[in-house]
């Protein structure tokens, strides 16, 4: 345990509200943003905000504020903060935080609370807010008392970006918020958790585990990437010659242009990166957390040997045993692992792996060869790819559009292709891509959504011309939710209640002030996007889809038969 050094002082010459020393406090710990919309019962604090040099963003419904904290968290590894009225304002924050909770990004809400005196009784848009985010939080609790503010706030801060991170939930009741300290008091000192290093009694296990592999192989999650853990992937991948697959959440921690990439795994049928796992006996799990992705399709007879790597202890699972658990920083686990396998241990990853590559490297070159007009989903993912610098952020919503991304699209930095994969939930990417562009404002930022996820949160178009916040929404027109009727194919055989209607996306965009593009043949998408992200503004291209592709595909991968 170390300090960062105090970054406030305990005490102040003045006395102030509550408001006020929450955004204090606040501003102490490294908040740049709040998203939200005022409610009558939080009109100090959203007011204490002004020149406070914390932004507040006003978005147009408290759930988009909610996505946009957990995308600003998941960047930067600071919680982000969204704030709301009470009763209904509050409620709306629920699904981004489980959504922050399942997906482990650091986020705090904050909502407004009637007041302490009526809080017991049914009372107008009074309801229990605290037992109602527990349990899609790491801490839930209400502020009581003036004087608990710094470090209840300090409480929040640490929950929320402690490892594993997820969500916290304050509630600010109407009167405290209005009431002062008993004596004047400041921010708490941050105290800043170094990285552990691993026990070397559990080194010499793994690496006892790992000496007598036959065939290793090592799947990287999202823990990978927060821990920053890339560089030492990488090392330990080429000193053992050892072939590398990440979940959805963890594409870009190793980059898909290596030659011992196997890709991403998380499909919901048995795809080509499941076939190098069908023939390893032990599986090197990196960062993994089993909410990413079930690890009955990488180990359905659950008698592979695991070694876990991570900041905490795996989840029990009858398919997830694990032979030996090393806790502490991912980076420096691989690199003592490394350093303890003895010479002339490598592998031979070549065969298995460049089969799989050459799957995958196949069907980009049927989309990138493919002029069929709506678009096949695989022109879309290597038009996505060509229009995007390595270091460019795309987010794919939940959809089929998300499958396919999650799958075929080649990312080569962490965090650079965000999905929702703990909770899976539509209509983060609009919102999320906000919160990204203003994270990292150097990237150009995507968003790749169905129709049905888009117009879950489209009116956040306003706040993003409104905030000057550029981005591009390529939204996949089929009027269906693809993904359902894909899934009703295949369980039933036939499919119902998915079809819809849209607007005119085009006109629909220019309506808040974006630009709006209709894609009208193959090759529209790729100049428009370039188009698009190079623009300094607002853009909607709306590209219809062809996803009879996607039962081709589940059939296609049923016909195939390992070893590779």
């Amino acid at each position: 345990m170390g300090t960062e050094g105090a970054t406030g002082s305990r005490r102040t010459a003045a006395v102030e509200d509550v408001a006020h020393l929450l955004v204090r406090c606040l501003r102490a710990e490294g908040v740049e943003y709040v998203f939200g919309i005022p409610g009558e019962e939080n009109i100090r604090f959203v007011d204490a905000l002004n020149d406070s040099g914390i932004r507040y963003v006003l978005v147009r419904h408290e759930q988009a504020a909610s996505f946009m904290a957990e995308i600003y968290g998941r960047l930067t590894g600071r919680a982000g903060v969204c704030s709301a009225t009470l009763g209904p304002g509050a409620i709306n924050l629920l699904l981004g935080a489980a959504d922050a909770m399942t997906n482990s990004a650091p986020l705090v809400a904050l909502a407004a609370q009637g007041s302490l005196r009526r809080v017991h009784k049914e009372s107008h848009q009074v309801i229990d807010l605290v037992s109602m985010f527990a349990p899609v939080t790491r801490w839930s609790a209400r502020i009581e008392c003036p004087d608990a503010v710094p470090e209840m706030t300090r409480k929040a801060f640490k929950t929320a970006q402690s490892e594993r991170p997820g969500a916290v939930f304050l509630a600010v009741p109407e009167d405290i918020e209005a009431e002062a300290p008993a004596e004047p008091l400041g921010p708490l000192q941050i105290d800043a958790v170094h990285a552990d290093a691993p026990s070397p009694s559990q080194i010499a296990r793994a690496a006892e585990v790992l000496a007598a592999a036959r065939n290793p192989l090592v799947l990287a999650g999202h823990g990978a990437a927060r821990a920053g853990a890339s560089a030492a992937l990488l090392r330990f991948a080429e000193r053992l010659d050892i072939p590398v697959a990440t979940t959805f959440h963890g594409k870009g921690v190793f980059p898909d242009d290596h030659p011992n990439a196997l890709g991403a795994v998380g499909f919901m049928r048995h795809d080509y990166g499941n076939f190098g796992f069908d023939a390893a006996d032990v599986l090197l799990c990196v960062g993994y957390e089993v909410q990413e992705f079930d690890p009955v399709k990488i180990n359905p007879n659950g008698d592979k040997r695991i070694v876990h790597v991570h900041r905490f202890p795996a989840e029990v699972d009858a398919h997830y045993p694990v032979a030996v658990g090393v806790e502490g920083d991912p980076a420096q686990a691989l690199d003592a692992l490394a350093a303890a396998l003895p010479d002339g241990l490598a592998h031979d990853a070549s065969s298995s792996t460049t089969k799989i590559r050459a799957l995958l490297d196949e069907e980009l070159r049927y989309g990138r060869d493919n002029e069929a007009f709506p678009l096949v989903p695989q022109r879309v993912v290597a038009d996505v790819r060509a229009a995007l610098d390595r270091q460019d952020i795309v987010l794919a919503d939940t959809g089929a559009g998300k499958m396919w991304m999650s799958r075929l699209y080649p990312t080569y930095e962490p965090n650079t292709c965000l999905v929702s994969n703990g909770l899976s939930t539509m209509g983060f990417a609009l919102p999320g891509a906000i919160a990204a562009k203003l994270a990292r404002p150097d990237r150009r930022v995507l968003a790749v959504m169905g129709d049905g996820s888009f117009l879950m949160n489209s009116q956040e178009l306003e706040t993003a011309v409104r905030e000057r916040v550029p981005l591009v929404v390529l939204v996949l027109v089929d009027e269906e939710y693809g993904l359902i009727t894909w899934k009703m194919e295949l369980e039933l055989g036939r499919h119902s209640h998915t079809r819809f209607t849209n607007p005119d996306l085009v006109a629909y965009a220019e309506s808040f002030g974006a630009r709006g593009y209709r894609v009208e043949s193959a090759d529209d998408l790729l100049p428009l996007l370039r188009r698009a992200v190079d623009d300094d503004g607002v853009s909607v291209i709306a590209c219809p889809v062809d996803y009879s592709e996607n039962l081709r595909l589940t059939d296609r991968l049923g016909t195939l038969s390992g070893p590779f």
